[in-house]
């Protein structure tokens, strides 16, 4: 009732965000998404997802790289993914690129076709992702090319 305290519970604030965002289903957004609060995507993003203190919640699709501290997927990523606290990757999850997490959850048939790489820092975002080495040789540039000029 009013005037009552809430008992403490988790310190996950993914659900007590107050401002949330939703790209419906059938919808399509081109572009680049910075968010406070909470965002659901039921609809396809095409653009880099980015939040310093939200919550993003996929269930359609998102093609670009994501920098959230807490993300629940149960859809499409194709793209990096940065969760700086916590990610949970539901039952139909589909992730297309590597995955930096602090923390995480797994559930029975989710996907992730990349490398899975943890960290306790913070700033998981700052991670170099794809050394020069290896992007040398994806551009086809030999090693020895770029050591000596």
């Amino acid at each position: 009732m009013l005037g009552k305290k809430k008992p403490a519970g988790s310190s996950y604030k993914g659900n007590s965000y107050k401002d949330h965002s939703f790209v419906a289903r059938n919808t399509e957004v081109l572009g680049d998404i910075k968010f406070a609060g909470g965002l659901h995507v039921e609809g396809t993003v095409t653009g880099n997802i980015v939040s310093e203190d939200g919550c993003l919640h996929v269930h359609g699709e998102v093609i670009g790289e994501i920098h959230v501290p807490h993300i629940v997927i149960n859809g499409v990523i194709k793209g990096n993914v940065y969760a700086g606290e916590h990610i949970e990757l539901a039952g139909k999850a589909v992730v297309n690129g590597n995955v930096y997490y602090k923390s995480m959850e797994m559930m029975l048939g989710a996907q992730v076709n990349g490398s899975l790489l943890h960290s306790d820092k913070p700033q998981i975002q700052l991670i170099e992702h794809k050394p020069q080495a290896l992007a040398a040789v994806e551009a086809g540039v030999k090693p020895a090319e770029t050591a000596n000029g």
